[in-house]
């Protein structure tokens, strides 16, 4: 039987960590059928999700809100030395392939700063509006695969940062990012960090830590020790999304697990030697966690067989979705839903008030109906909350409807998602206490759909939504699985409401939208030069977000 070159196993009884170091290294600078080769569709839909995080990011650091700017501002204050000098600052230029610059840029702005600086704040201001992709830990190949972890991604300033400091072109930083997300997505199908309540971004925090290491020049054994300095020291539970308010936790999560992931590379590139083979450690959270919950791990194993795609196009990225606006991803359905609804049935907006509307329901999944619909959601007070609640985003939308339906004078148009995209100022102080608004999650209800919406998750965003008028006529949209967005919709023109998307994003970031747009697009094609300033782009000051 022919050996399948186009992907790496690493089974459970092997020492998955040093494996994943030995995989990134050969994804990064091995030769050909150990190089990472993923098929051009793969590098042009990592392209798109690095044009859509970079603007999710921009856009906020022009809004002055609040985490990514302290971050951005710490960098700053942590000018990078010399490549080669230092203690650990230096350390890059250990390796054969000495480092050519001794830091890493932040968004708008050509200083060189401390990496894991610079990476803290960019990887920050990606997820501040949670507006950037998603992956949903399922393999459609392999249904033992099938995990169902959520994760964004927010991490190719990692790879981004670690080719600017090689002095590397952007087909090198390219290939780093799919490598990350590559890493990231195959652990999300593998293991649910939620259901043991910690966060998704662990599993971000240990790629980062292998695809730093590889494009550093790091060993296969000094990614491993990062690696498991990560899972030792730095596990994140989820009690930063815990709460009747969101903090700055929530969004700067991700952030603050890949500054460690990074540090812990540099650590290990100086000599500092972290624990051993920590997947298979039964005192380490995987194996632990599963012990706990009463589920043996075989002595010796870990809790998972790792699948890695080197070539081809079957890499996680393409199974992940795009946000079409700011909004929790688990209501993409729900807001698809009512798009449909309200293109099949204009005459539920034709009081401005919505006084046509008597209630709504919509139906879910878990974990959707737990994270969306939690009581404290019907109430948001802040960004953080309001965009996690199932309440506040249909009924934004729905408002934004009823709004433009008065300013086209009644006339009964079709909308899409670029006419009624959330943008950030529909989660303002103003919007968030909209009478409007409030009155229509009055009307709203939000349930549960049972075990067979559950089974239908992660395959889609299984969703319906029933909208009942002042007459008592029910309008069902029916079972939504797979909305604008996601990596199976068929129907959505996604490169024009995502240039709508990125455009609306840009304007607040620059006064030159278009030009940041084309700036941030056709990656691979940069050289050395262009990929290290590619972050130096002027962010407008729009004033501070409120």
């Amino acid at each position: 039987m022919p050996t399948d070159t186009t992907r790496v196993v690493l089974p459970a009884d092997s020492n998955q960590a040093l494996g994943l170091g030995q995989f990134a290294i050969g994804f990064m600078n091995g030769d050909r059928g150990e190089r990472g080769e993923p098929d051009r569709a793969v590098l042009e839909r990592t392209e798109m999700f690095h044009t859509d995080a970079v603007l999710c990011g921009a856009s906020a650091l022009a809004l002055g809100t609040n985490a990514p700017t302290i971050l951005r501002r710490e960098a700053l204050s942590y000018p990078a030395p010399a490549a080669g000098t230092g203690s650990l600052a230096g350390v890059m230029g250990t390796s054969s392939h000495p480092a050519r610059r001794g830091g890493a840029t932040v968004f708008g702005s050509d200083r060189l700063v401390a990496v894991e600086k610079a990476i803290a704040a960019n990887v920050a201001a990606v997820r501040e509006w949670d507006s950037n992709g998603t992956n949903f830990g399922y393999s459609v190949e392999r249904p033992e695969h099938r995990a169902g972890e959520f994760g964004h991604n927010d991490y190719y300033s990692v790879a981004a940062a670690a080719a600017q400091m090689m002095g590397r072109d952007g087909s090198y930083a390219l290939r780093g990012m799919v490598l990350l997300d590559e890493v990231r997505g195959r652990l999300a199908e593998v293991y649910s960090l939620k259901t043991y309540k910690i966060d998704h971004v662990l599993h971000g925090a240990v790629a980062s830590a292998a695809v730093f290491g590889a494009m550093m020049g790091a060993t296969a054994e000094q990614i491993e020790s990062a690696i498991g300095l990560v899972v030792a020291h730095h596990v994140p539970f989820r009690a930063i999304r815990h709460g009747h308010q969101l903090s700055d936790s929530k969004g700067a999560s991700a952030a603050i697990s890949t500054e460690a992931a990074v540090l812990g590379v540099k650590r290990s590139m100086a000599g500092f030697v972290g624990p051993r083979d920590i997947f298979r450690n039964p005192e380490a959270v995987f194996c632990l966690m599963k012990a706990y919950a009463g589920e043996r791990v075989g002595k010796g194993r870990s809790p998972f067989d790792l699948v890695l795609s080197r070539a081809g196009g079957d890499f996680t990225v393409m199974g992940m979705h795009f946000k079409l606006g700011l909004y929790e991803h688990q209501s993409a359905g729900a807001l698809q839903g009512l798009i449909d609804l309200l293109n099949e049935h204009p005459e539920l907006l034709d009081d401005r008030s919505g006084s046509c509307i008597a209630k709504m329901v919509v139906r879910a999944y878990e974990p959707a109906f737990h994270i969306i619909g939690d009581p404290a959601k019907r109430d948001p007070h802040t960004r953080q909350s309001a965009d996690h609640s199932m309440l506040y985003l249909v009924c934004t939308m729905l408002r934004k409807a009823l709004e433009l339906h008065a300013a086209r004078g009644g006339a009964r148009r079709p909308f899409d998602w670029t006419d009624l995209m959330l943008m950030p100022h529909d989660f303002d102080r103003g919007a968030i206490h909209n009478e409007l608004t409030r009155s229509l999650m009055a009307k709203m209800t939000f349930q549960w759909g049972g075990k067979d919406y559950d089974a239908k998750y992660p395959d889609g965003i299984p969703t319906s939504i029933v909208i009942t008028d002042e007459r008592g006529a029910a309008f069902d949209s029916g079972l939504v699985m797979y909305p604008a967005g996601h990596a199976r919709n068929t129907n959505a023109d996604l490169g024009r409401i995502l240039r709508h998307k990125w455009e609306s994003l840009g304007r607040l970031a620059s006064d030159d939208h278009k030009g940041l747009v084309r700036r941030l697009g056709g990656v691979a094609s940069k050289n050395a030069d262009a990929l290290a300033s590619l972050y130096a782009f002027d962010i407008k000051d729009r004033g501070r977000f409120e």
